[in-house]
């Protein structure tokens, strides 16, 4: 097993967790101050979910004798426009899953099963948070931008205390 190789690897992958992290916690801040409670809360429950990968990749980092770089892909885009938003999520997300579908392949030529793997598991949840902000772009489309005001509005309405 070539260890340096998928070192190299995992290492990128938490790179790229660490950008979207605080990607996704920088749109959750705006999307919340724009009232749109019910996307700020997805973008929140991603960010949650890539700090559980960045912590699967580290520790197979530090399993692999490697040191973790704790130093993020790129710099935070200051996208504030919600639809944008979303947009860029979805390809944040479709490039994710490509990249780790191509480190799983490495990983394998190089015989390092377990970090395979752990890739595959990383694509699936990839896929699944692009579906969630594929779907939302499908809503927009069909129903225009103030699908997510709507949205956000019906979901205050269930906040209401009974009989208003």
């Amino acid at each position: 097993m070539d260890r340096s190789k998928s070192i190299e690897l995992l290492n990128r992958a938490i790179a790229d967790e660490l950008q979207a992290i605080h990607q996704y916690l920088y749109w959750h801040f705006h999307l919340e101050d724009q009232g749109l409670l019910p996307l700020a809360v997805l973008f929140r429950k991603t960010a949650v979910e890539e700090m559980g990968h960045l912590s699967q990749l580290a520790e197979r980092v530090l399993f692999l004798k490697g040191d973790v770089d704790m130093n993020p892909a790129g710099p935070v885009e200051r996208i504030t426009d919600p639809e944008e938003i979303v947009r860029k999520a979805a390809a944040m997300e479709s490039q994710s899953a490509d990249d780790y579908n191509d480190a799983a392949k490495l990983c394998g030529e190089h015989a390092d099963s377990a970090s395979k793997q752990l890739f595959e598991t990383l694509v699936a949840d990839e896929e699944r948070h692009f579906d969630a902000f594929d779907t939302r772009l499908d809503h927009i489309k069909a129903f225009g931008p103030q699908y997510l005001a709507l949205e956000s509005f019906q979901n205050n309405q269930g906040d209401a205390p009974a009989g208003q």
